[in-house]
């Protein structure tokens, strides 16, 4: 039962993503999102299928964000070799932007959910919350990407 209700979170989850962006994309382009969400189903997978105790999923999620944060730099590295340098400029300064949100948002992750308030859930919802900001902003490049 557990394992069917996660299968059909993911899927949702990826086709939800796959068709955040309604952007008209180039056809001969790869799907940089697909194979994105293929590489990232072993780590979904892990926290939400293997992992049996809190220190499991703790460990599942740290795995997952170095993951997250290797793809985030391949991303974003891609989509430089693509631009102009005055787009070039743009997306630095986008990036650069993204990184204070980002890290903004993980200071009230570790200030909200903590264990005082949330028990042991706190490290999944911490680890959800954290891996969504970056798993969104990677769809995000990689969706640019697809464009050029």
């Amino acid at each position: 039962m557990k394992k069917s209700i996660l299968l059909c979170y993911i899927t949702a989850l990826m086709i939800g993503f796959a068709t955040s962006c309604g952007a008209i994309d180039n056809p001969d382009a790869p799907d940089y999102v697909a194979d994105f969400n293929k590489r990232s189903l072993k780590f979904e997978t892990a926290i939400h299928v293997h992992a049996r105790t809190t220190q499991d999923t703790l460990m599942a999620y740290a795995e997952y964000e170095r993951f997250l944060n290797s793809e985030l730099n391949s991303a974003y590295e891609a989509l430089l070799t693509k631009l102009a340098a005055s787009q070039m400029t743009m997306i630095q300064e986008s990036q650069r932007n993204w990184v204070k949100y980002r890290d903004s948002e993980f200071g009230f992750i570790a200030e909200n959910w903590t264990t005082k308030n949330f028990g042991s859930s706190a490290v999944l919802s911490r680890g959800a919350y954290r891996t969504t900001i970056v798993r969104e902003r990677i769809t995000l490049l990689l969706s640019y990407l697809k464009n050029y």
